[in-house]
């Protein structure tokens, strides 16, 4: 009884998990979506450690040890988890995306050990006729990527909050390509090696897959974080789908395959608003000193600047404004006076949409999240596709903090690390005001052709005294 009561938790948990990814598609559903998911993993962790029991009927034990870990972890989870600011949440999800990495792996490693410690006094005999194929493939997959994720989040949020920079070498593809083949030897000979003898194989394949993750990701461009940070959360969502198998636990194979696609999907579409193959995004180095050299020695012609009181009024006497958030309005957490601003030249009869770059932000949705948190109704956030039709009837297009993703060298310089890359066709629109604090290039290390051509004005400064500036200018008119 109390098994098929298991099964059921196990059942509700997984179809939460899938209503909720559901919902999250939709800004309006994703708050509800997300609690509902919770719900189900809640159910399906307190079914595991009241209802379970192993093949000879023993039900879990050490509940100090349990509820300990999850009273620490809760605490600070949520703690980390409010205190954060908007602009240091793809940091957060690219550690915390690490510990499921890292939990996946010791997974793993503790399955391995038991079944060590359970043949180590046995006749000497083979792992291969003690432990079946699939079921070692599972061990070692959850191992080698739980560590690889880990590692390579680990150095992703390092990158993100600036304490890791970009590191290559020469020949760094071929020495990873190398490492990774020494994971793969390591693991096989583990499996081929004797019970009686030492478990040390299985450490060299973690610590061998340990700091393959580090040197996967050092060399990868800051511009490129969001699509590493996806592919790496796919990474966790296999590993714990392995973790799913070794156990029988259907719940968490059902969570970790639905990671998985679901990054993976993620990462696929970011590449293609990139237009650029994964193979280039993971070997391109985009974003790093080389693509800042390149375009650094680009002549550019003259910027012209425009005061606040312009501004204002050419966009209280527009018919049509488009705003284009970048990392600029998350890092002056600006996101609540740009709702301030939109609202106010509503009431003066001006049509204010938002135009969403796929990749703009440091992690994927970056941009959505955070107007969503200004609450700004999502029926006013148009995606690039349809953006880009509309900028042609739009008067004036105000780009906050946005670069790269606005940058027409990526449709007309087939020199630039950028081309090819699909971007918001601002230059379309009547007029162009893009604030920024200074003509410092964007994450991908090039001057933005925008900003020097006829219909384009700079304001600069911090974007939220910037708007408070012109929501106050505007008032006055």
């Amino acid at each position: 009884m109390e098994l098929n009561i298991l099964t059921l938790c196990y059942l509700i948990g997984s179809v939460t998990f899938i209503l909720g990814l559901k919902m999250l598609s939709n800004p309006a559903t994703a708050r509800k979506g997300n609690l509902i998911a919770a719900g189900g993993m809640t159910l399906a962790i307190f079914g595991t450690i009241f209802l379970y029991t192993d093949e000879e009927g023993n039900k879990l034990h050490n509940y100090g040890w349990i509820f300990g870990g999850i009273i620490i972890g809760g605490i600070i989870g949520t703690l980390a988890a409010k205190k954060v600011k908007m602009t240091a949440m793809p940091e957060m999800v690219s550690l915390f995306n690490g510990m499921g990495g890292a939990c996946a792996m010791l997974i793993s490693f503790v399955e391995f050990h038991h079944i060590y410690e359970a043949t180590r006094n046995m006749d000497s005999t083979f792992f291969s006729d003690i432990i079946p194929l699939g079921h070692y493939i599972a061990i070692v997959i959850g191992a080698v990527i739980g560590s690889i994720s880990f590692a390579g989040s680990i150095i992703a949020w390092g990158k993100l909050n600036g304490k890791v920079k970009d590191f290559s070498f020469k020949g760094q593809h071929i020495f990873n390509l190398v490492l990774l083949g020494l994971v793969l030897v390591a693991a096989v000979i583990t499996y081929t090696s004797t019970t009686g003898g030492s478990n040390f194989p299985f450490y060299i394949t973690i610590a061998l897959a340990l700091v393959y993750g580090v040197f996967f990701v050092l060399p990868i461009g800051g511009a490129d974080m969001p699509v590493v940070i996806s592919m790496l959360n796919s990474f966790t969502g296999v590993a714990a789908a392995c973790g799913g198998f070794l156990y029988g636990n259907m719940v968490m194979l059902t969570g970790g395959i639905l990671v998985g696609a679901a990054g993976t999907l993620l990462t696929i579409l970011m590449c293609k608003a990139m237009n650029r193959s994964l193979l280039n995004v993971l070997i391109g180095s985009f974003g790093g000193s080389k693509a800042g050299a390149s375009g650094a020695s680009k002549e550019q012609g003259a910027y012209k600047e425009i005061s606040i009181s312009d501004t204002a009024v050419v966009l209280s006497y527009a018919h049509k404004v488009f705003i284009v958030p970048g990392y600029g309005l998350a890092v002056a957490q600006a996101q609540h006076a740009c709702h301030e601003l939109e609202k106010i030249l509503e009431e003066k009869g001006v049509e204010v949409k938002y135009a969403i770059h796929p990749v703009a932000g440091r992690m994927p949705g970056h941009m959505n999240v955070l107007l969503a948190e200004a609450d700004v109704p999502y029926e006013k956030l148009l995606e690039m596709e349809q953006a880009n039709e509309e900028f042609p009837t739009t008067d004036v297009v105000l780009v906050l903090g946005a670069n790269d993703v606005v940058n027409p060298a990526a449709k007309t310089d087939p020199s630039s690390p950028i081309y090819g890359m699909p971007i918001l066709d601002v230059e379309l629109a009547k007029a162009v005001i893009v604030n920024k604090r200074s003509m410092k290039p964007g994450y991908a290390g090039i001057e933005n052709d925008l900003f020097f051509q006829p219909k384009t004005s700079m304001l600069f400064g911090d974007a939220k005294k910037v708007l408070q500036d012109l929501i106050t200018e505007i008032k006055s008119l």
